[in-house]
């Protein structure tokens, strides 16, 4: 069915960035968006179920890197921009297996490339001139910064440490050369931690909460030193939001939270609004146990978001104590979604789901 408003693929919308992405691109933004997720085990059906019989939702199951998959989206449904966030992004993972993390964020980055290029190629001058590809990218590709440095900015060189980083790395490379060499209208962004609604409970911030539900261990690597800068996921959409409609093609925009703290000062935030919010017997910062640190482990990482604040009057809405007291009352409130990615059964769902 042909729709005035703008049509946008997202890549790896089933995820925790992707799915509040597209929630808000449909709800609050009036866009149609053609989503397109392979469903790997992070990809969760369960995270949409706010779009579920909303014709502006359109759910293709399918992986980037198959070239003929891709090209007969592009055929289908002509998208006015591409936003991509399809990608492998735990370091644990990337370190145990990385050759999942080659093929999906550069050799399918590489096909996306390939597919948007021609289907750009194909457009009428007009369609031409507004069309953009957004790559979503993170601050991991530019290493680490010691405690008195500055944070990362958009001329910072790149220095990844873990496979993760290095993948993404060279898929910003790819979407940096694809506009460079052929003309693609490309934006990257940078990004870093984010947290919210729907993150798969193998990152810190699920993990400390639902170990703090389950009475478990809270595993802090090393001495719980690492610093992160941390960006609510909803902030995070609307600012993507903003550099692809606003932005620039050819540049590249930092995207922060203004929200450094170490990791033992983060869990034992969490720790301090759960034991208000759900009071335990004893304090939850109890349950914290330190473990051996992971290779490659960036001590710090900070974004300056000065460019993106300055040139497309973008900056975060939620601070320290707001974000992270909308986050674990989430988890509370939403203990069924997690249970079933705990207990498997959300694979049921994600295995069952048609392209």
């Amino acid at each position: 069915m042909l729709s005035n408003k703008p049509t946008y693929l997202v890549t790896g919308g089933a995820g925790f960035i992707g799915s509040n992405l597209v929630q808000l691109l449909i709800l609050e933004k009036h866009v149609r968006v053609i989503n397109v997720d392979k469903l790997t085990y992070a990809g969760n059906p369960e995270s949409l179920q706010a779009l579920d019989g909303n014709p502006d939702h359109i759910f293709v199951q399918a992986d980037i890197c198959d070239p003929e998959a891709l090209k007969h989206i592009f055929a289908e449904y002509r998208p006015d921009a591409v936003m991509h966030l399809a990608a492998e992004s735990h370091v644990d993972r990337s370190i145990d297996g990385p050759g999942e993390f080659i093929q999906t964020n550069l050799v399918g980055t590489f096909h996306l490339l390939q597919a948007a290029l021609a289907h750009w190629r194909t457009l009428a001058p007009a369609a031409k001139d507004t069309f953009r590809f957004l790559h979503v990218s993170t601050d991991e590709v530019y290493g680490s910064l010691g405690p008195d440095d500055s944070g990362f900015s958009e001329t910072t060189a790149y220095d990844p440490h873990s496979p993760y980083s290095a993948s993404k790395a060279g898929s910003d490379h790819l979407a940096r050369a694809w506009a460079d060499t052929y003309g693609l209208p490309v934006l990257v962004t940078n990004c870093s931690n984010n947290y919210g609604p729907y993150q798969f409970p193998e990152k810190l911030i699920p993990v400390v909460i639902l170990k703090c539900l389950k009475g478990e261990p809270i595993p802090v690597y090393g001495k719980g030193e690492n610093i992160r800068d941390w960006l609510y996921v909803k902030d995070h959409a609307e600012a993507l939001h903003t550099v692809i409609t606003r932005g620039k093609p050819g540049e590249t925009y930092n995207i922060g939270g203004n929200n450094e703290r170490t990791n033992l000062d983060l869990v034992r935030t969490l720790c301090a609004l759960l034991d208000e919010l759900l009071p335990g017997q004893t304090p939850y910062a109890d349950l914290i146990e330190f473990v051996t640190d992971r290779p490659g482990h960036d001590l710090r990482y900070a974004i300056d978001p000065a460019k993106i604040r300055t040139e497309l009057n973008w900056t975060p809405k939620e601070n320290f104590e707001s974000g992270f007291r909308k986050t674990v009352q989430w988890y509370l409130d939403n203990q069924a979604w997690w249970q079933n990615i705990l207990n498997g059964s959300y694979q049921l769902q994600r295995l069952g789901t048609q392209s």
